[in-house]
């Protein structure tokens, strides 16, 4: 009686076989139907990411993310500077107006840039302070700064970043040789900075700027992703990052997609969101079994992207990790090739919409045509998609044409279902696929 009342709500009246219609097509949840998704990204662009971790990565045939900050990189034409008054002026109101919130972000803004040793260390931490939410004692941090400054209690000099750098080394020249391996390019700003305490005009600066330089040297492509250093989650800053960068890996907030970010310590669970974004951040303090289970996790869900963020290699860079390390993790990645697409951030990100917005055109006389179509930017939106076509059971081969691309596939059939089906990728908005048996 339970089989027969089985059988009757699954719709299924042959014992264990239920027969999907030839030419049902369906856009599978990730590229080639794996189970989930890898992205290995990496910030700063510290040399040792190139001479090290990038000829590895190569050896594993993985494509990776380099957000890389432009404005140490020889050739470029915008570098550090403060659009604003003149930073005397700054320093002279100081005396007799109080950092308050509506002159804050213009004086940090300037901070970095009184040729002092000294005020961007203030700089950097007022920053923190704001991005924690903290902003009135960031207030007395800046002016605490300014007050030294008046009393001349920093030497004379340029000071910049660790991040910044280490970041030197690298050639335009040899980021596009890099790019045509593979691997995406994207935008961690100018000077690498605390995005958050930065005013309208130097926030622009250090978004659209970088962005500029990399349009030039790289091209349109590779100004789809970015990073406001420090993973910062700020809301000010991303009303403003978001205008410039279609895909940011601070937050990618979008109505399918569940994030958890590198400050939130949640591992994926249920949700009735198609996907799930699973930033986590590896350092000289993680663990490696505790790595691996981030991928064990991403492989035998099926709904996960895990978003790798990676600083150091070899001694050079924050928190750098050794070679050995990432041979062992990549190793252990390529091990569960089979349930895991690793792609760069930025094609994960174009997957995912692109399938959100596809529709799909079935029609059946004999041979299958199927036509893929979705309403984004189409110039942006460019990688293909998976499909999975049930076909009839009588065909042995299957033909499958998309314009001047032809490709002959095998039936897959999972035991116990009796519609097989085949697996294959395709792009939208072209020409119409045709399926035939043979």
């Amino acid at each position: 009686m339970k089989n027969l009342l089985l059988l009757f709500i699954t719709g299924c009246f042959t014992v264990n076989l239920c027969y999907a219609q030839p030419g049902k097509t369906e856009i599978t949840r990730w590229q080639d139907d794996k189970k989930g998704a890898v992205s290995i990204t990496w910030d700063d662009g510290s040399i040792n990411q190139f001479k090290v971790a990038l000829p590895l990565l190569n050896s594993f045939k993985f494509p990776a993310t380099f957000f890389i900050i432009t404005g140490q990189i020889p050739g470029s034409k915008y570098h550090g500077k403060f659009i604003g008054r003149p930073v005397q002026d700054i320093i002279k109101e100081t005396a007799t107006i109080p950092t308050n919130k509506n002159n804050l972000f213009e004086r940090a803004s300037a901070a970095s840039y009184l040729g002092l040793i000294g005020p961007m260390d203030y700089y950097y931490n007022a920053g923190s302070l704001v991005d924690a939410g903290k902003t009135d004692e960031a207030i007395k941090l800046i002016d605490e700064l300014y007050s030294k400054v008046r009393n001349n209690q920093f030497k004379p000099g340029i000071q910049h970043n660790p991040e910044y750098i280490d970041a030197h080394g690298t050639t335009w020249d040899e980021i596009r040789k890099y790019a045509a391996q593979g691997h995406e390019f994207a935008s961690h700003m100018i000077t690498h900075p605390r995005l958050a305490i930065l005013d309208e005009p130097n926030m622009l600066y250090e978004l659209t700027k970088s962005r500029e330089d990399i349009l030039n040297q790289l091209g349109a492509g590779y100004t789809f992703s970015g990073e406001g250093p420090f993973g910062t989650e700020n809301e000010r800053v991303m009303s403003y990052a978001h205008k410039v960068y279609p895909a940011l890996r601070n937050r990618m907030p979008e109505p399918w997609l569940k994030e958890i970010t590198r400050s939130n310590k949640d591992n994926p669970g249920n949700t009735d969101k198609q996907y799930i974004q699973f930033q986590r951040g590896a350092t000289t303090k993680t663990p490696m079994p505790m790595m691996k289970a981030w991928v064990d996790t991403t492989a035998n869900k099926n709904n996960t992207w895990l978003v790798l963020t990676i600083h150091g290699v070899d001694g050079i860079g924050w928190e750098a990790l050794s070679h050995q390390q990432l041979n062992e993790y990549f190793a252990y990645i390529k091990n569960l090739e089979s349930k895991l697409w690793v792609a760069t951030f930025g094609d994960v990100t174009r997957y995912m919409r692109e399938r959100q917005n596809a529709k799909v055109k079935v029609t059946n006389n004999g041979s299958i045509t199927v036509t893929l179509s979705h309403t984004l930017n189409k110039a942006m939106y460019n990688i293909p998609l998976t499909l999975k076509t049930y076909i009839p059971a009588n065909w042995k081969t299957v033909k499958v044409t998309q314009g001047g691309f032809t490709q002959t596939l095998k039936p897959i059939t999972v035991l116990g279902k009796a519609s097989p089906y085949i697996i294959y990728r395709a792009k939208p908005n072209k020409t119409a696929i045709v399926l035939k048996g043979v």
